[in-house]
């Protein structure tokens, strides 16, 4: 007698598919954030422990990490600002994005690079993002409720975002300002 093995239907649902959806690469993001430049240099940004503590007094987190991706933009000479990778948890899984900086420190813009959640891919939303544009560490407005409006759905991605771009201005101000 032959036997037949069935797989109930719910035991397939962890084999599958994970969503996951790449918009841009670091060098796209780059260009899109910087138009104007003729020029991209990775610069190596290493924080002291000082500027860990500054970091963290600022952005009211944790500086999370002492090493940061960054890439100047230039005009010929001229810095046109800076732009930093990143990633951060949305719900389950991880947001890889970039903040492009003006010298000053201000947000420029930011750019979604992959999305990887099944939920909450509003944040890529223009109208969202640019709600960061002009703000720094030191002006505020970088918290969810405080500046940054929460897409619902989106909680968790939205606050997740919105913490890791406060933390990059916070590092701006105090390593990247010129």
């Amino acid at each position: 007698m032959r036997y037949q093995h069935w797989i109930p239907l719910a035991a397939c649902a962890i084999c599958a598919p994970a969503f996951s959806a790449q918009y841009l690469n670091a060098e796209q993001a780059q260009k899109l954030i910087f138009p104007e430049a003729t020029a991209f240099r990775p610069q190596d940004v290493a924080l002291s422990l000082p500027q860990m503590q500054q970091v963290e007094k600022l952005a009211g987190l944790a500086a999370r990490s002492v090493n940061w991706r960054v890439v100047g933009a230039y005009n010929g000479d001229k810095l046109l600002g800076f732009m930093v990778l990143d990633d951060v948890i949305g719900k389950f899984e991880l947001i890889s994005y970039a903040v492009g900086l003006n010298p000053d420190a201000t947000v420029r813009q930011i750019e979604i690079l992959t999305y990887r959640e099944s939920h909450g891919g509003e944040v890529r939303l223009p109208a969202w993002r640019r709600q960061f544009t002009g703000k720094s560490a030191q002006t505020g407005g970088l918290t969810v409720g405080d500046g940054i409006a929460n897409i619902s759905g989106a909680t968790l991605s939205c606050t997740h975002l919105t913490d890791g771009v406060r933390r990059i201005a916070a590092v701006a101000q105090v390593a990247l300002k010129k």
